[in-house]
């Protein structure tokens, strides 16, 4: 399997460069999850890191590269979106909340 050192931005991970292996198109998985043990021995926790371009594409259009960034809400988002999908519910929201525009 080949892998390419990928830097780390934010969180407990912040600086850090680690070797992330590639899939199959030769990119590295859009989000990246940590497991860390708990001290007293409960269930560990998982930081989650999501895939984001190392900077802005150079002058010739030659892709920078990848690094992953902290999410500190650690939702899973990995679910596939397909245009017909039904779009994503907010936990907080309730149905017939806010305002109705179409009728003005």
């Amino acid at each position: 399997m080949k892998s390419q050192d990928t830097p780390f931005v934010g969180g407990p991970l912040d600086g850090r460069v680690l070797p992330v292996l590639l899939g199959l198109t030769g990119h590295p998985p859009k989000t990246y999850r940590v497991p860390v043990p708990d001290a007293a021995g409960g269930p560990p926790t998982v930081l989650v890191y999501r895939r984001v371009p190392a900077g802005p594409s150079g002058r010739f259009g030659l892709h920078p590269g990848w690094k992953y960034e902290y999410d500190p809400e650690g939702d899973t988002g990995g679910r596939l979106r397909l245009p017909w999908s039904k779009p994503r519910r907010t936990p907080g929201a309730t149905p017939g909340e806010g305002t109705d525009t179409a009728h003005e």
